[in-house]
């Protein structure tokens, strides 16, 4: 009986086959809407920090900053930084994206995003795709587990040069002093698992114009355009 109540490996592997264009599916429409939106910065953070949150208020400023420099702001769409940074965006006449990612948990799409330009998403590594793909920079906020992998794949794509070099700002030093320290004494120093080049790839900042500045100062020397 309970043999029966499993799939057989042929139903898996059909199943399998059919994602596949559900997964295509979720490209196509990915690249042909994200690819009019222009310059962005990806901004990432907790889902569960609230209104009343100085991180939350920082994130709504850091993204104004953001669009008063000519970027948009793309997020994943849901609460806390993500609802915070759409609405700085927002408030500020400024390009709002969101990539909303379906969980059973924690994400809803916050309401400050432009209505043209939510993108729902089933596939984690679909979405990915799309934040690097078309950000021109990731603002990483205080968040957990979700946000730590965001910025340690953006870093690992660019270490290995699969991706070409951009802006990634760690924003709160009391928040992320601790982690950038490990990764020195620990990773760097103590056994050599990273490139003391590769500590360039981070910045740690306080402050809004902190943020724009580090992205001005890497672009003025480029015309700014969606990164193929």
């Amino acid at each position: 009986m309970k043999l029966q109540q499993h799939k057989s490996w042929n139903e898996i592997k059909t199943n399998d086959s059919w994602a596949i264009f559900k997964i295509m599916g979720e490209f196509v429409d990915g690249f042909e809407k994200m690819s009019k939106i222009g310059p962005c910065v990806s901004i990432f953070g907790s889902a569960r920090t609230n209104e009343k949150s100085e991180y939350y208020n920082l994130a709504v400023n850091v993204a104004k900053s953001i669009v008063k420099s000519g970027y948009g702001v793309i997020t994943g769409g849901g609460p806390g930084i993500m609802e915070a940074a759409n609405r700085g965006a927002s408030e500020a006449g400024g390009i709002s994206v969101g990539l909303n990612i379906e969980l059973p948990f924690e994400q809803k799409q916050n309401m400050y995003i432009d209505s043209d330009k939510s993108l729902d998403f089933d596939y984690f590594f679909v979405r990915k795709v799309m934040f690097v793909k078309y950000s021109q920079g990731f603002v990483v906020m205080p968040g957990g587990v979700g946000t730590l992998d965001e910025l340690f794949e953006a870093i690992t794509l660019i270490q290995t040069k699969k991706i070409e070099k951009f802006p990634i700002i760690l924003v709160g030093k009391t928040y992320w002093s601790g982690l950038i320290d490990w990764i020195e004494k620990v990773l760097l120093d103590k056994h050599k698992a990273i490139s003391p080049e590769d500590m360039n790839l981070i910045h740690i900042v306080d402050s809004p114009s902190q943020v724009t500045k580090i992205l001005d100062s890497f672009y003025k020397q480029y015309l700014l355009s969606p990164n193929f």
